[in-house]
């Protein structure tokens, strides 16, 4: 039997990949699961990633949303229906370009640490 070289779990998370071949789909539907990788046949039960790239990525976008209207504030001053209708939109999309590869990427470093529930023996 080959020996598979280890894939890189940012590699694999931010192309939303199988954490353990690389080359599987992860999600069936724009968030959801597959249940198994379709290529190396991979259980997806083990991946719960919880809240965590919901935090990452309201403390990213809330950062760039802020700062920039901030700037453009600062250097233009322009009104308020301009900061609206810049600033709205970004809000509302960046987090949905950025959610799916977050998401994908706790679930690959999930896999590569063998990361578990905690128990107390």
């Amino acid at each position: 039997m080959a020996v598979q070289a280890r894939v890189s779990p940012w590699i694999a998370g931010l192309s939303c990949r199988c954490p353990r071949c690389g080359k599987g789909t992860l999600f069936d539907g724009f968030l959801s699961l597959a249940k198994r990788c379709p290529d190396c046949g991979l259980d997806y039960s083990f991946a719960d990633s919880g809240d965590g790239p919901a935090v990452f990525i309201m403390l990213i976008v809330g950062f760039i949303v802020t700062g920039g209207a901030l700037i453009v504030e600062a250097l233009y001053s322009p009104p308020y229906w301009v900061h609206a209708a810049l600033w709205i939109p970004i809000a509302i999309a960046l987090p949905l370009l950025i959610l799916r590869p977050f998401k994908a990427t706790m679930i690959a470093l999930q896999y590569a640490n063998k990361a578990q529930e905690g128990r107390i023996r």
